[in-house]
């Protein structure tokens, strides 16, 4: 099951915060179709947020077609999203561990990890764009 969080500096809503985390692990294979999200209770007490907000990410994905409720039973995810084939996917885990293991030896530390990361993924799009 997906154990959501939030970032309160990110800037993005966290109803959108949510949705593009269980899109996220539906691409990556962490969640099936078939498997069950947490229900509206169980993720406002763990993130203390507003039911309306889970509510609203639900429905989102409910309306994109890929969750759907079951009165009674909960929410479950009805397809799947393109993604990595899972050999492809632990590739890249093990060589992504490597290289945060060699940034932290390099003396980045969490926050600096992910400006780079971002930066690089913000230059790398305008490149694909120019």
């Amino acid at each position: 099951m997906i154990d959501f969080h939030l970032d309160g500096r990110s800037g993005v809503p966290p109803y959108l915060q949510l949705v593009q985390q269980v899109k996220h692990a539906i691409r990556i294979g962490m969640l099936r179709p078939g498997d069950q999200l947490p229900t509206v209770r169980d993720v406002v007490a763990n993130l203390a947020i507003n039911p309306n907000t889970v509510a609203k990410a639900y429905r989102e994905l409910e309306f994109e077609g890929l969750v759907g409720g079951r009165p009674g039973l909960g929410t479950f995810v009805l397809k799947g999203l393109p993604g990595p084939s899972s050999s492809d996917l632990a590739m890249l885990t093990l060589d992504l561990r490597r290289w945060l293991q060699c940034a932290a030896d390099a003396g980045l530390d969490d926050e600096s990890i992910l400006a780079l990361v971002n930066g690089t993924l913000r230059n790398s799009a305008r490149e694909n764009v120019a």
